[in-house]
């Protein structure tokens, strides 16, 4: 079967196809693309096969509403030639207090999310209305939403619970934790990898968002998100954990709509471009800290800081690592932040290999040195693969005889 694999940002739309099922022992892509600057007039767009070739040719490109983007991206996928869609998977972010498990889509589903909104107001509500609209257009096929939280279901009730009154905690007001789709990737890729899974591990995935997540015989115990993707290390424009005190001085110094000004702030203000006074890009932030620019260093020191002392902590909590893994944009390809984030953790037992970790290269690589007691590796994420694959469970399409590699559980 065919599965076409939506992951939508706030102004972005990203989409592949993978075959699951049959001859595919695993999800093989097929295509993949993005649609860039919805709402605005002069969206970006992008269409290419597994192999590199553009698609793009004849696609007419209109993304001035989420119904017009989802209209560039059905005609996109239904070019002649193409395989036709027998499935649609969606990344959504958070499912709320009710659902449990990645879940096909029904109506009472899309009112459980709707319900959810109150949880990621910026991300839901967006992710319910790219469904809706593409479940009108592909009515035939069924659509499944897949939620980073799941992954974090395995955590214990201590490092779920917050320390707030009952009545909010029974309101579904607990740490569900995110990037979980990222994280059961990479448990896959090991398993593919014939590696031997550690047993304490960390991954830290470190992109525009960020965190840190201890896992105990592959399944998580801890993370640092919480309720919603902003808590934790300090991401590029997220600040992490914050003083619950501080929240409220904020809140007290907003003169007009209190709750919005300050999510606002807190969500695409703050972090590292409020730390730089840059725009959001790892990069650049770099160079100018390499030029002295004072504020960049701080930035960089601050982010550096905060996920430094996610790992360790982390590691004293589950006795000690065996392996730590860096994905996401920044871990994956930011040399002297993998750097800089080890180097302080010498003390248990953590060495980088200089060329390895200086040496390019794509899918999973070792960078830590011989004499290391914790591994390190570079993985990639794999989320869209991982919604693929779990719509071939949900749907029961049929396996490749054997073939459990990309199992989480």
């Amino acid at each position: 079967m065919h599965v076409l694999v939506i992951n939508s940002g706030s102004s972005s739309i990203k989409f592949s196809m993978f075959e699951v099922g049959g001859r595919a022992s695993s999800p093989i892509a097929i295509y993949d693309g993005e649609l860039g600057g919805v709402g605005t007039p002069k969206p970006g767009f992008k269409f290419a096969d597994a192999s590199g070739n553009d698609l793009s040719g004849g696609v007419a490109v209109h993304a001035g509403t989420i119904e017009e983007a989802i209209q560039t991206v059905e005609q996109a996928v239904g070019a002649g030639g193409l395989p036709k869609v027998d499935a649609v998977g969606y990344r959504v972010v958070h499912p709320g207090a009710r659902l449990k498990g990645h879940q096909r889509i029904t109506s009472e589903v899309l009112q459980a999310l709707r319900d959810a909104e109150a949880f990621a107001p910026l991300h839901d509500p967006v992710a319910v209305e790219i469904i809706e609209e593409m479940m009108k257009r592909l009515p035939d096929v069924p659509h499944f939403a897949c939620f980073d939280t799941v992954f974090h279901e395995t955590m214990p009730e201590a490092a779920k619970t917050y320390a707030i009154p009952l009545e909010y905690r029974e309101q579904g007001v607990r740490r569900y934790g995110f990037h979980g789709l990222s994280c059961e990737s990479i448990i896959a890729q090991f398993r593919e990898a014939g590696i031997p899974m550690p047993r304490r591990m960390v991954i830290a995935h470190l992109g525009s968002g960020c965190s840190v997540t201890a896992l105990l015989d592959g399944k998580s115990v801890d993370t640092t998100m919480g309720l919603t993707p902003t808590g934790g290390v300090v991401m590029g424009t997220r600040p992490g954990d914050l003083d619950p005190g501080l929240m409220v001085y904020l809140l007290r110094q907003q003169k007009s709509d209190q709750a919005k000004e300050v999510e606002a702030m807190v969500n695409h203000k703050a972090g590292m471009v409020a730390l730089s006074g840059m725009a959001n890009d790892m990069r650049a932030v770099r160079a100018a800290a390499a030029s002295g620019d004072a504020k960049a260093v701080l930035a960089v020191e601050v982010f550096v800081r905060s996920v430094r002392k996610a790992i360790g902590g982390f590691a004293f909590l589950m006795g000690g690592l065996d392996a730590v893994v860096f994905a996401g944009g920044i871990g994956e390809h930011d040399t002297s932040t993998r750097l800089e984030v080890m180097s302080g953790l010498d003390g248990v037992g953590i060495l980088l290999d200089a060329a390895a970790n200086t040496a390019k290269g794509d899918g999973l690589r070792m960078v830590s040195s011989d004499n290391s007691k914790t591994a390190v590796f570079v993985i990639p994420a794999a989320e869209d693969r991982m919604i693929a694959w779990h719509v071939r469970e949900m749907t029961g399409a049929p396996a490749k005889c054997g073939d459990s590699s990309l199992r989480s559980e």
